[in-house]
């Protein structure tokens, strides 16, 4: 081979490598891109809590009309998250044709005892009470068993890296094994109890509501309140929405 056989040889060889690792460089790209969507997407999903209500109790003796003046009261020594969750249902509740009053309006300082619940719904007509209270959370462990790839099986994995020797990337495959972990999740719990204050007061709905790894309660709260007011609307204790 002549010397300029050789040299043309090597031009295109450098002109392969050079297409080899453009088009390996675009779909790595395309893969980082698909990739980051992917992530990005399971990120939202994450965030977005999803809440449900469970143990939901209902006293099938109450009768129309539904409540239209209620008390909202918050069971919370921190009197910002006292106000926020008071004024949400507050709010919710006014949608529904329902006076409600949050009872930080009444009483600034604490959350009202018994005594001065009952003196208020004496002196204001209040014919129902609205009261949420948080409970201890709780941690709900999922146990995710590991595996091996066994002799004869086609689990692999795929992975990419750069050879510096040949300047491109190369693809190889290698078993796969995956160790057995424990997945935890934090999940806020809260009790909602309606009272009427017909026939001397009676409970008369009750629910808990359970939402895993809550992120932001300014996105859990609306969540929980219109599950707790659908409930409601479903049993006739509040009127349909307007």
């Amino acid at each position: 081979m002549t010397r300029l056989e050789m040299q043309h040889r090597k031009r295109l060889l450098k002109s392969f490598l050079r297409i080899s690792i453009k088009g390996t460089a675009v779909k790595k790209c395309e893969s980082i891109v698909i990739g980051g969507m992917v992530c990005c997407l399971l990120a939202l999903m994450a965030g977005c809590a999803s809440s449900e209500l469970v143990d939901i109790w209902s006293d099938t003796s109450f009768q129309p009309p539904p409540l239209n003046k209620m008390l909202v009261i918050s069971v919370s020594m921190n009197p910002i998250q006292r106000h926020m969750w008071e004024d949400a249902f507050s709010l919710e509740l006014a949608k529904h044709a329902v006076a409600a009053t949050s009872s930080y309006s009444l009483f600034p300082d604490a959350v009202p005892d018994t005594n001065q619940v009952i003196e208020s719904v004496q002196s204001t007509g209040f014919d129902g009470i609205l009261v949420c209270r948080r409970l201890p959370p709780k941690t709900k462990a999922h146990y995710s068993r590991g595996w091996v790839a066994l002799e004869g099986d086609v689990t692999t994995e795929r992975h990419t890296r750069y050879d510096r020797r040949w300047e491109r990337f190369v693809t190889y495959y290698r078993e796969a094994n995956q160790a057995a972990y424990v997945d935890s999740q934090e999940v806020d719990i809260r009790s909602i109890d309606v009272w009427s204050t017909r026939n001397e007061g009676q409970m008369i709905w009750s629910a808990t509501s359970k939402t895993a790894e809550p992120n932001s309660l300014q996105k859990v709260r609306p969540e929980i309140v219109k599950l707790v007011l659908s409930e409601l609307t479903k049993r006739s204790i509040t009127a349909s929405e307007r």
